[in-house]
Protein backbone atom coordinates (compact mmCIF):
# COMPACT_ATOMS: atom_id res chain seq x y z
CA UNK A 1 0.00 0.00 0.00
CA UNK A 2 1.32 3.40 -0.88
CA UNK A 3 2.31 5.98 1.70
CA UNK A 4 -0.68 8.25 1.05
CA UNK A 5 -3.19 5.44 1.52
CA UNK A 6 -1.55 4.38 4.76
CA UNK A 7 -1.48 7.97 6.02
CA UNK A 8 -5.17 8.47 5.24
CA UNK A 9 -6.04 5.16 6.94
CA UNK A 10 -4.08 6.18 10.06
CA UNK A 11 -5.82 9.57 10.16
CA UNK A 12 -9.26 7.99 9.66
CA UNK A 13 -8.52 5.44 12.39
CA UNK A 14 -7.53 8.26 14.75
CA UNK A 15 -10.79 10.08 13.98
CA UNK A 16 -12.84 6.90 14.44
CA UNK A 17 -11.18 6.34 17.79
CA UNK A 18 -12.21 9.82 18.92
CA UNK A 19 -15.80 9.05 17.87
CA UNK A 20 -15.95 5.77 19.84
CA UNK A 21 -13.97 7.03 22.85
CA UNK A 22 -16.99 6.58 25.16
CA UNK A 23 -17.20 2.86 24.38
CA UNK A 24 -13.43 2.55 24.80
CA UNK A 25 -13.70 4.28 28.20
CA UNK A 26 -16.47 1.93 29.38
CA UNK A 27 -14.41 -1.15 28.51
CA UNK A 28 -11.42 0.28 30.38
CA UNK A 29 -13.62 1.23 33.34
CA UNK A 30 -14.71 -2.37 33.79
CA UNK A 31 -11.18 -3.71 33.21
CA UNK A 32 -9.84 -1.33 35.87
CA UNK A 33 -12.47 -1.25 38.60
CA UNK A 34 -13.21 -4.96 38.93
CA UNK A 35 -9.62 -6.23 39.19
CA UNK A 36 -8.85 -3.40 41.65
CA UNK A 37 -11.89 -4.35 43.71
CA UNK A 38 -11.13 -8.08 43.71
CA UNK A 39 -7.49 -7.56 44.69
CA UNK A 40 -8.19 -5.09 47.51
CA UNK A 41 -11.01 -7.31 48.73
CA UNK A 42 -8.46 -10.05 49.41
CA UNK A 43 -7.09 -8.07 52.35
CA UNK A 44 -9.89 -5.66 53.29
CA UNK A 45 -13.64 -5.86 53.56
CA UNK A 46 -14.80 -3.61 50.74
CA UNK A 47 -18.07 -3.30 48.89
CA UNK A 48 -18.47 -2.22 45.28
CA UNK A 49 -21.53 -0.47 43.89
CA UNK A 50 -21.18 1.05 40.43
CA UNK A 51 -18.07 3.23 40.48
CA UNK A 52 -17.82 3.42 44.26
CA UNK A 53 -16.01 1.36 46.90
CA UNK A 54 -17.49 1.26 50.38
CA UNK A 55 -15.49 0.40 53.47
CA UNK A 56 -16.27 1.16 57.12
CA UNK A 57 -18.52 4.19 56.43
CA UNK A 58 -16.16 5.65 53.86
CA UNK A 59 -16.68 5.91 50.12
CA UNK A 60 -14.07 6.03 47.38
CA UNK A 61 -15.40 7.02 43.96
CA UNK A 62 -13.67 6.03 40.75
CA UNK A 63 -13.72 9.15 38.60
CA UNK A 64 -12.76 9.11 34.90
CA UNK A 65 -9.15 10.09 35.67
CA UNK A 66 -8.78 6.93 37.82
CA UNK A 67 -9.40 4.80 34.74
CA UNK A 68 -6.48 6.48 32.91
CA UNK A 69 -8.21 6.21 29.54
CA UNK A 70 -6.19 9.20 28.34
CA UNK A 71 -2.98 7.19 28.87
CA UNK A 72 -4.29 4.43 26.58
CA UNK A 73 -5.43 7.05 24.06
CA UNK A 74 -2.00 8.68 24.13
CA UNK A 75 -0.39 5.30 23.51
CA UNK A 76 -2.74 4.63 20.61
CA UNK A 77 -2.06 8.03 19.03
CA UNK A 78 1.70 7.60 19.45
CA UNK A 79 1.41 4.30 17.59
CA UNK A 80 -0.90 5.37 14.76
CA UNK A 81 0.88 8.68 14.18
CA UNK A 82 4.30 7.07 13.83
CA UNK A 83 5.25 6.46 10.20
CA UNK A 84 6.43 2.99 9.33
CA UNK A 85 4.59 0.86 11.90
CA UNK A 86 2.56 -1.80 10.13
CA UNK A 87 -0.90 -2.89 11.21
CA UNK A 88 0.19 -6.14 12.87
CA UNK A 89 3.00 -4.48 14.78
CA UNK A 90 0.62 -1.66 15.80
CA UNK A 91 -1.85 -4.11 17.27
CA UNK A 92 0.88 -5.98 19.17
CA UNK A 93 2.33 -2.72 20.50
CA UNK A 94 -1.05 -1.44 21.61
CA UNK A 95 -2.07 -4.68 23.32
CA UNK A 96 1.24 -5.02 25.18
CA UNK A 97 1.38 -1.33 26.08
CA UNK A 98 -2.24 -1.35 27.25
CA UNK A 99 -1.61 -4.42 29.38
CA UNK A 100 1.38 -2.71 31.01
CA UNK A 101 -0.67 0.44 31.68
CA UNK A 102 -3.61 -1.57 33.04
CA UNK A 103 -1.45 -3.64 35.39
CA UNK A 104 0.29 -0.56 36.75
CA UNK A 105 -3.00 1.29 37.13
CA UNK A 106 -4.58 -1.54 39.13
CA UNK A 107 -1.46 -1.72 41.33
CA UNK A 108 -1.56 2.08 41.76
CA UNK A 109 -5.23 2.06 42.76
CA UNK A 110 -4.80 -0.77 45.25
CA UNK A 111 -1.65 0.78 46.72
CA UNK A 112 -3.52 4.05 47.21
CA UNK A 113 -6.43 2.20 48.83
CA UNK A 114 -4.07 0.41 51.24
CA UNK A 115 -2.50 3.77 52.11
CA UNK A 116 -5.98 5.20 52.71
CA UNK A 117 -6.99 2.27 54.93
CA UNK A 118 -3.75 2.11 56.89
CA UNK A 119 -2.59 5.74 57.07
CA UNK A 120 -5.68 7.86 56.48
CA UNK A 121 -6.85 10.47 54.00
CA UNK A 122 -3.97 12.94 54.45
CA UNK A 123 -1.32 10.42 53.44
CA UNK A 124 -3.61 9.15 50.66
CA UNK A 125 -3.95 12.69 49.26
CA UNK A 126 -0.19 13.29 49.34
CA UNK A 127 0.73 10.02 47.66
CA UNK A 128 -2.13 10.38 45.18
CA UNK A 129 -0.84 13.80 44.11
CA UNK A 130 2.64 12.37 43.53
CA UNK A 131 1.17 9.64 41.34
CA UNK A 132 -1.11 12.09 39.54
CA UNK A 133 1.48 14.79 38.88
CA UNK A 134 4.64 12.80 38.24
CA UNK A 135 4.70 9.04 38.21
CA UNK A 136 1.79 8.34 35.83
CA UNK A 137 3.12 10.48 32.98
CA UNK A 138 6.64 9.18 33.42
CA UNK A 139 5.35 5.61 33.39
CA UNK A 140 3.52 6.09 30.08
CA UNK A 141 6.70 7.59 28.61
CA UNK A 142 8.68 4.55 29.79
CA UNK A 143 6.07 2.21 28.29
CA UNK A 144 6.44 4.01 24.94
CA UNK A 145 10.25 3.84 25.10
CA UNK A 146 10.07 0.14 25.98
CA UNK A 147 7.72 -0.55 23.05
CA UNK A 148 9.89 1.42 20.61
CA UNK A 149 12.94 -0.61 21.62
CA UNK A 150 11.15 -3.97 21.74
CA UNK A 151 9.47 -3.53 18.35
CA UNK A 152 12.44 -1.71 16.77
CA UNK A 153 10.47 1.38 15.76
CA UNK A 154 12.60 3.97 14.02
CA UNK A 155 9.97 6.62 13.30
CA UNK A 156 9.12 9.56 15.52
CA UNK A 157 5.41 10.29 16.04
CA UNK A 158 4.19 13.00 13.65
CA UNK A 159 7.77 14.20 12.95
CA UNK A 160 8.55 11.30 10.58
CA UNK A 161 5.44 12.03 8.52
CA UNK A 162 6.14 15.77 8.43
CA UNK A 163 9.73 15.14 7.29
CA UNK A 164 8.56 12.73 4.62
CA UNK A 165 5.88 15.11 3.36
CA UNK A 166 8.31 18.05 3.37
CA UNK A 167 10.80 16.08 1.27
CA UNK A 168 8.05 15.02 -1.17
CA UNK A 169 6.79 18.57 -1.56
CA UNK A 170 10.27 20.03 -2.07
CA UNK A 171 11.50 17.39 -4.51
Amino acid sequence: MKYWSKLVLRLVFGLLFVLVYGVFYEVLRVLTIYPSYFLINLGYSVGLVGNSLFFGGNVVNFIPACIAAVAYALLLFLIIFTKGIGFGKSVKMFVLGSLLILIMNVIRIDLLLVILFEFGPDMFDNVHLVFWNFISGIYVAFVWIFLVKKFKVSGIPIVSDVRYLYKRINS
